[in-house]
């Protein structure tokens, strides 16, 4: 339970900085470059570490369990 509050408590940190940081910015990517909203950055780059969180926390309960399975 705290940990649901502790990821909310987050979103809605992030969102309130993405809201007023919202202004365009320049991304230069080796060959690519393009503008982008800094909210929009903000709220990918959070949404990836959640991604890979997840998938790390996730592999590692599949092989623990795959463990006990042997």
């Amino acid at each position: 339970m705290i940990t649901i509050i502790v990821v909310l408590i987050i979103i809605a940190i992030v969102a309130i900085f993405s809201v007023q940081n919202a202004m365009p910015v320049a991304i230069s990517f080796m060959f690519w470059k393009f503008e982008a909203s800094l909210a929009i950055l903000v709220f990918l780059s959070m949404l990836a570490g959640i991604v890979i969180t997840a998938t790390i926390v996730f592999s590692g309960r599949v092989k623990k369990y795959l463990k006990k399975q042997e």
